[in-house]
């Protein structure tokens, strides 16, 4: 085979119960921040236990084209920062691979900064929706071109200085807020973001250990998050915790895998990112929280996730914001539950790395579970435990959740679920073929 064609689909087996410890890699969303804001700051700041995930490395390749100065050393990673507001012109284009957190993010910063630059990305980023961050920063002073329907590839050109705005998100949508707020670091006068409903909350909690003076309060149900530009950040020592969404994978297929007894040690508990851990105990999973801390600002557990025979449920579309990118997999546990699981308001899950909703609607029904697709979530009738038939090859899109939930559904399947590609597994998760074969073993 030639190193051009295709790979052939993975199958995923069932092999037995997940039994053992096992960490996951450190969270995404804190990964790209410690990076972003160490690049900010004027001095060196230490990070231990980044993601070293393709999505994660995008970001620090951007800005290392921009002057920030990002190694790895021994376990850690070191950025020696170059303080806001004298980021370098990059020479070439900045290439976001599948990650939209690292384009909208970067797109925020560059926003108050005197740069141009040109964003481009692989087949599935440059399918999604650049609108809900180009309106908000061109407010804000900064010009955008971006491809038909407002997608990558984009130029963009930043203004330095940018003009502060107040910003009520029109979406639940932390890589807004914090696009803003990144780029109201470096606008002279004071950036408000107005939060309807609450988002992930790892820039406001980042911001605040770098030395950022940042104003929370509540205003008619609503919050107001504002920041005086611009601003000077401290380096400061990051430990990031297990990444709640990957340790989800494993939750789950512990939850539906008979006989499983599985620890998952150092996993983040933040109030706006655990929503899975919620609805699966509301669905009847034993999930134990243990050894509860504190690490750098952020809420820490291990957890021990045990079989248990799950029931369905309606569930509240107010948890969808704590649990975006948590659906498939949980798609999966309601499918091996008893009883039917309704899920609504998931409209967001049409505009992710695929179409999710129907997505996970086909792969589900090749692997020979009963679901019903609508405009804003999946109606799915679980087997009581019986595991899925199996089948495939399903259609992963690109989208690393996709071939990993899939991957969880033909461990708790009769003759296993094979997927077409699990290359986009490494943007989020690079080891996860190797932890799955630890705990199966």
């Amino acid at each position: 085979m030639d190193a051009n064609s295709p790979k052939p689909a993975h199958r995923f087996v069932p092999s037995g119960p997940l039994t053992g410890t096992i960490r996951v890699p450190g969270d995404k969303s804190i990964s790209h921040r410690a990076l972003l804001f160490g690049a900010l700051a004027l001095g060196r700041s230490r990070i231990s236990g980044l993601l070293e995930g393709e999505d994660v490395l995008a970001t620090a390749a951007a800005l290392r084209a921009m002057g920030a100065k990002i190694e790895r050393d021994g376990e850690d990673w070191v950025v020696d920062g170059v303080g806001v507001g004298t980021l370098l012109q990059p020479h070439g284009a900045l290439d976001m691979g599948n990650s939209g957190t690292s384009t909208r993010l970067l797109m925020g910063l560059l926003a108050s900064h005197g740069i141009t630059a040109a964003f481009t990305g692989d087949a599935s980023l440059s399918k999604r929706p650049m609108g809900r961050v180009i309106e908000p920063l061109s407010r804000m002073g900064a010009t955008f071109t971006p491809s038909p329907g407002g997608t990558l590839p984009l130029m963009m050109e930043g203004l330095q200085p940018a003009i502060p705005i107040e910003y009520r998100l029109p979406v639940a949508s932390a890589q807004v807020k914090s696009a803003v707020l990144l780029a109201g670091l470096n606008t002279p006068g004071t950036t408000t973001v107005i939060e309807p409903v609450p988002t992930r909350d790892h820039t406001e909690r980042m911001l605040r250990g770098f030395g950022v003076d940042l104003h929370v309060e509540e205003v008619n149900g609503a919050k107001h998050i504002s920041l005086t530009g611009p601003c000077d950040l401290r380096p400061c020592d990051i430990e990031v915790p297990g990444d709640p969404s990957s340790a989800a994978f494993f939750a789950v297929a512990a939850s539906i895998v008979p006989g499983s007894d599985l620890v998952i040690e150092n996993v983040g508990m933040n109030p706006t990112r655990d929503g899975i851990y919620r609805v699966l105990a509301q669905m009847g999973a034993n999930i134990e929280k243990r050894n509860e801390r504190t690490i750098g600002g952020e809420p820490v557990v291990d957890l021990r996730v045990r079989h248990a025979e799950l029931k369905g449920i309606e569930v509240d579309p107010a948890i969808a914001p704590a649990m975006i990118d948590e659906f498939p997999v949980l798609f999966i546990a309601a499918a091996m539950a008893q009883g039917t699981t309704v899920t609504t308001g998931l409209e967001e899950l049409r505009v992710k790395e695929s179409d999710r909703l129907t997505a996970m609607a086909a792969a589900l029904a090749l692997a020979g579970a009963q679901t019903e697709e609508r405009a804003d979530g999946l109606l799915i009738h679980g087997s009581g435990g019986k595991p899925f038939s199996g089948g495939g090859p399903v259609r992963t899109h690109l989208d690393h959740r996709i071939a990993m939930s899939m991957a969880v559904a033909g461990l708790a399947s009769e003759s296993g679920v094979a997927v077409d590609s699990i290359d986009p597994i490494a943007t989020s998760f690079p080891n996860f073929m190797e932890l799955l074969d630890e705990v199966m073993a």
